[in-house]
């Protein structure tokens, strides 16, 4: 079938032309935004999920509804060796101009007080500070958002950029993907801030996106972020959605899949929407005329694996040491132990007991404490519960057992 057609997208954050199966989720954001308008109490919103479930995506999807309601809206992709200043405040500048870009003195001011907190990022010497500038011709705003404390700056500069929202009658939604990767002062500035402004009632929303740890990151900076946000968790997509990702886009090239073809893909995929794309587009590439048969996709998966095998999980398991992929092949071979003799205790994140992992490589677990700690900072395995560690890809102990 003819390749210029083809019309899956299985690149990272890549909008799918259909988005399946998360209905649910933007209809609910709606309401949260509506409400927000309103002046009804609302929590912040965060998105947890394995990689390849699409949390990028809907965080976009989320970002193009608040921007259709005409709310301001910025983004930003929180990295480890990154503050929250900066990022946050080129994000809340893009959000201020989003608002129609009113102007006056109170535009002037938030600009001013934006621009005084990013300003105050630790720097050695304040001319250091000065050289770094977001685009912002408004002079800083001393003594609001700059005292260096970034907790009590944080609430200062939402409070102000809240305020210029109500004013002009919108909101504004800051969108911060990989959240579990800021650091504990910014994730407790954070929290701090939504709950400040959240019992103002002030038209400001985050929404966060990370890995299925978020949660109890965010619950170890404050006790009471259970209650601050309200929590969704994305997943794979059950077949009727996933059938809808795949037959949709291809209606619209006048083209079909069988029903066993929708079978065959589901099997493989297992509903991860990423899975999804990468065996949709190669299974259209392959296939010499529509229908779509389950011959096509038995030819394309050799191919469809072999993508994955180096863009998805290959690109991940060659930024780890040889350490770690030590412990990365040992908790593979400790989750298929796990299969053959308890298949029912084991889910696609192949969650194993540190404790197994040890008894693999025959080490004490205190000497594979390394390893461990700088998988986990690499974002490649997380701690869902205490004693067990899990990989963030699905299907990535497969992958190991195969080719590692």
């Amino acid at each position: 079938m003819d390749p210029i057609r083809n019309p899956y997208a299985p690149g990272a954050g890549q909008r799918p032309p259909e988005l399946a199966g998360r209905d649910e989720q933007l209809r609910a954001f709606d309401v949260v935004l509506e409400r927000i308008s309103r002046g009804r109490p609302e929590r912040s919103v965060v998105l947890t999920g394995l990689r390849g479930v699409g949390k990028t995506v809907l965080l976009n999807a989320l970002r193009s509804s608040a921007v259709r309601a005409h709310w301001g809206t910025g983004k930003l992709e929180a990295r480890p060796d990154q503050r929250l200043r900066r990022p946050l405040s080129a994000a809340l500048h893009v959000a201020v101009r989003e608002l129609g870009h009113p102007q006056g003195d109170d535009v002037d001011h938030v600009l001013g007080v934006i621009k005084a907190f990013a300003q105050r990022d630790a720097a050695p010497t304040a001319k250091l500070r000065e050289r770094w500038n977001p685009g912002i011709d408004a002079p800083a705003v001393a003594g609001r958002a700059d005292s260096g404390d970034i907790e009590i700056d944080l609430v200062e500069l939402l409070t102000d950029v809240g305020g210029l929202a109500a004013d002009v009658g919108k909101g504004v939604a800051i969108f911060i993907d990989e959240m579990q990767d800021l650091g504990p002062e910014d994730v407790s500035a954070i929290c701090a801030a939504c709950h400040e402004i959240s019992q103002s009632g002030l038209p400001v929303i985050v929404v966060g996106a990370g890995l299925p740890h978020l949660p109890a990151v965010l619950s170890a900076s404050k006790s009471y972020s259970e209650r601050l946000f309200k929590y969704q968790r994305i997943d794979r997509l059950d077949r009727a959605a996933a059938d809808r990702a795949l037959s949709a886009p291809a209606q619209e090239e006048d083209a079909e899949f069988t029903p066993e073809a929708l079978e065959a893909l589901y099997a493989a995929t297992a509903g991860y929407p990423f899975f999804v794309q990468a065996y949709g587009k190669v299974a259209w590439d392959v296939a010499p005329q529509s229908p779509i048969t389950a011959d096509d996709v038995r030819v394309a998966a050799p191919e469809a694996e072999a993508e994955l095998a180096v863009g998805f999980f290959g690109s991940r398991y060659e930024r780890a040491t040889p350490a770690e992929r030590e412990y990365l092949r040992a908790m593979a071979d400790a989750a298929q132990q796990i299969v053959e003799e308890a298949p029912e205790e084991l889910d696609d994140t192949e969650s194993v007991p540190t404790s197994s992992v040890a008894a693999v490589l025959d080490r004490k677990p205190q000497s594979l404490s390394p390893a461990r700690d700088a998988l986990l900072k690499k974002g490649l395995i997380y701690s869902g519960e205490r004693g067990r560690i899990a990989f963030t890809v699905p299907h990535f102990g497969r992958y190991l057992r195969a080719n590692a």
